[in-house]
């Protein structure tokens, strides 16, 4: 039986094979992992951070974060860890009225955005720049740097904030409801001389609550916007094309950030005890190919009159043809082995010239009642 088994196994895996079949290698190896869920990293749990709107990966310490508060607070940014511990606070000297985001570039300078304009009323609005510190120790009176910016068609209310990596260009995407923002360019070199004109450079991605914060990723190739409920990536270039979406653990979303990998993201809240989410950065799910065929030209079409299940049912019939074939081969080597087959025959044909009975195949005498 061991032997019939083999040979049925065997002639299972042949068909499978003939078919196109795809054969598990063993229980163990199953299909590679899916990307988990988000999963919160840390609370933000300090009092002095009640409002953060706004997240930034340091460049100069590893596990750090910087924030800042909503409008309504004085000028200073807070450094927290991946515990959700205030590290360090640094404070400058400047009368701001509405910061909404802050971003960090590649040579460890910190840009606080003071763009926010509820009421569309601002005549110009303004970066602050502040370096990393030496050390993670608190700061009074950080010396810093205002950049002036004015809008080509008047004023905007703005929640973004990004920096392209290699040139560090600065760029600010406007929040509008239900329609889509506008994203708008510094000039190549922003100057602290005079106000800087900003240039409109494309729309960006629709959103009904506004766009809140955004990111460029790394390698420059990608930027990702927070909305309240949502995240976007969107590829960067001359024309700015949305690639994918993804819903956020947390509502009433205002901050993304690099997450601690490079390529993954945090997405936060606002209010007191707020929570801090890492996650995947939307990426566009990328469909099976089919095999290429050896000579497309010579690949059948079906006819027109044709049912659409034919081919397969003929198919189908074919391949349980070719497995019963397979399987009574298999049945009568292993149930007539050649030795005995060839002693049969031999007694057969002298029981013919005998006149004998022929011989039982089962080793029991034929009765001639």
């Amino acid at each position: 039986m061991s032997l019939l088994r083999n040979a049925l196994t065997l002639t299972a895996v042949a068909l499978l094979s003939l078919a196109g079949a795809t054969i598990p290698v063993g229980a163990a190896d199953a299909a590679d992992p899916t990307p988990g869920a988000p999963k919160k990293l840390f609370t933000i749990d300090d009092s002095r951070v009640d409002e953060s709107s706004g997240l930034a990966k340091s460049s100069r310490y590893e596990g750090i974060w910087w924030t800042v508060n909503d409008s309504g607070d004085t000028a200073r940014v807070f450094g927290i860890d991946k515990t959700g511990k205030v590290r360090v606070q640094l404070k400058f000297k400047a009368p701001v009225k509405d910061v909404e985001a802050i971003a960090v570039d590649s040579d460890g300078t910190i840009y606080i955005a003071d763009i926010g304009d509820n009421n569309k009323n601002r005549d110009q609005i303004y970066v602050y720049t502040i370096p990393e510190p030496n050390q993670l120790e608190d700061e009074d009176d950080v010396k810093f740097h205002r950049y002036d910016f004015e809008y080509p068609d008047g004023p905007h209310d703005a929640e973004t904030l990004l920096i392209e990596p290699q040139t560090k260009r600065l760029y600010f995407v406007t929040k509008v409801k239900k329609v889509a923002g506008t994203i708008f360019a510094a000039p190549e070199t922003a100057s602290r001389e005079g106000t800087n004109k900003l240039t409109e450079v494309a729309d960006a991605p629709a959103s009904t609550y506004g766009i809140t914060d955004g990111t460029f990723m790394p390698d420059g190739k990608t930027v990702v916007l927070r909305t309240y409920l949502d995240v976007a990536t969107v590829a960067w270039g001359d024309t700015p094309t949305l690639v994918a979406r993804s819903a956020t653990p947390i509502a009433q979303g205002e901050s993304v950030a690099v997450g601690p990998t490079g390529s993954d993201i945090l997405v936060g809240s606002e209010g007191k005890n707020s929570p801090v989410y890492e996650m995947a950065a939307p990426a566009k799910k990328t469909a099976a190919k089919p095999p290429a065929a050896t000579n497309p030209a010579a690949t059948p079409k079906p006819a027109a009159n044709s049912s659409s299940t034919e081919p397969k049912k003929n198919h189908s019939l074919r391949w349980i043809v070719v497995g019963a074939a397979l399987l009574a081969l298999i049945i009568t080597f292993v149930t007539f082995p050649a030795g005995r087959r060839e002693r049969l025959d031999r007694m057969a044909e002298n029981a013919r010239l005998t006149g004998q009975p022929p011989p039982n195949p089962h080793g029991r005498r034929r009765s001639n009642a």
